[in-house]
């Protein structure tokens, strides 16, 4: 399930993920932003820039790219919390919430951005129920791909 809503530039998306494992290993799946590129298609690539950060680039359905440097606010696994500051082509925050869940593990993220890409930016009044589908389905492939990853073990 998604959410979205928001300004022009602005976006506020919440997805809530049910997964079948223990919370403490989809945590240290999630943990480990490096290794995204194995479960989610989208996330294209990961470069570390230092321990508490790194460049990543995501492209989903629309023919752009998107490169973010994520740098690390909260890495909690006693409240299963895992948080992002970002900067580049969107700038804003991003959180995973793991907690135990019906059969396993429920996934919450959350995400406050603003559209910083010229290009993104101009398209924004027709573009906006674009990118929230295009977002929409980044979000159920990561899904997906995460629930794989987990079940090989």
């Amino acid at each position: 399930m998604s959410t979205w809503s928001g300004r022009l530039h602005r976006h506020t998306f919440r997805s809530v993920w049910l997964l079948d494992a223990p919370p403490g290993v989809v945590y240290a799946v999630l943990e480990r932003v490096e290794a995204y590129p194995r479960w989610w298609p989208q996330v294209r690539e990961v470069t570390s820039i230092d321990e508490r950060s790194a460049e990543t680039r995501i492209r989903s359905l629309l023919p752009y790219d998107l490169t973010i440097v994520a740098a690390e606010k909260v890495r909690d696994p006693g409240t299963g919390v895992l948080e992002i500051v970002m900067s580049g082509d969107l700038a804003g925050w991003a959180r995973w919430t793991i907690r135990p869940g019906k059969g396993g593990t429920r996934v919450v993220y959350e995400q406050e951005v603003e559209v910083c890409k010229p290009l993104l930016r101009r398209l924004a009044p027709l573009g906006r129920p674009l990118f929230r589908l295009n977002h929409a389905w980044m979000m159920r492939a990561g899904r997906r791909g995460l629930a794989r990853w987990l079940a090989r073990g």
